[in-house]
């Protein structure tokens, strides 16, 4: 009955996403590091796109190009060839100065390390996302609220957990409020409570704060809150339905 209701609730939340604004539009992007006989390619004519209010994972091993596709998806890499669309800004050509301002705007990154600076409380942490002010002194303190974190703001990473510290580095995501969250490997230092716990935020923020959220894993265990599951395959996706009764769809159809 659990994953019956599961089920239910995401096939509502698919048909939902389809009115939804399309936050991240990727098309036919191919990416090639060398030339020559060294060639590789590492993304090969990727289709994919995200809307407000979706949670999607993306597993595969190691090389693979889960890496590849998350920094050509936040605007850190040029693609070889296709397009990308990050809300109404075409990034493909965009020059460096205009793409990193746009990036900023648009984009927040939560790293496997949390990356959070070590010489600096908690509350501080929001420095090197924007300069605080009244205003935004205030939504940092809602944020570290809402995260169940508010307790922590007077101390420094090192007296955190793992878990304590992923929470942070959300809370430093969300603070600009962008529109679209990338997540590479979150839970990879985490213990299974732990990780589990943080996942289970990523899908609550996206679905109750209209993010769309990509969660790159290598923990198929973590992607039971997906809307959407795609698996990276010698540079394609490959979608996962949650209908096992629905044959996989490819990025090359």
């Amino acid at each position: 009955p659990f994953e019956q209701s599961q089920k239910s609730t995401r096939l509502q939340r698919l048909e939902a996403n389809k009115m939804a604004q399309t936050v991240l539009s990727m098309e036919h992007i191919t990416k090639t590091f060398g030339s020559g006989h060294t060639a590789v390619t590492a993304l090969k004519g990727i289709d994919f796109s995200v809307t407000a209010g979706e949670f999607v994972s993306i597993i595969g091993p190691s090389g693979s190009g889960k890496s590849t596709f998350l920094t050509i998806a936040g605007g850190l890499q040029r693609p070889s060839e296709g397009k990308i669309i990050i809300g109404q800004q075409d990034f493909t050509d965009l020059p460096d100065k205009k793409r990193s301002a746009a990036r900023f705007k648009e984009i927040g990154f939560i790293l496997q390390s949390s990356n959070l600076v070590p010489f600096l409380k908690v509350s501080e942490q929001f420095e090197f996302v924007n300069k605080l002010n009244k205003d935004n002194q205030k939504e940092a303190a809602s944020l570290l609220r809402s995260l169940d974190i508010w307790e922590l703001r007077n101390k420094f990473p090192k007296e955190l957990s793992g878990g304590e510290r992923q929470r942070v580095a959300i809370a430093r995501a969300l603070f600009n409020d962008p529109s679209l969250i990338l997540a590479d490997e979150p839970t990879a230092s985490l213990d299974s409570e732990h990780a589990f716990d943080v996942v289970k935020l990523l899908a609550k923020e996206a679905h109750e704060k209209q993010k769309a959220i990509i969660m790159v894993t290598h923990d198929p265990r973590m992607t039971q809150w997906s809307d959407r599951v795609y698996r990276m395959q010698d540079g394609l996706l490959v979608e996962d339905s949650i209908n096992p009764h629905t044959s996989s769809k490819t990025s090359e159809e």
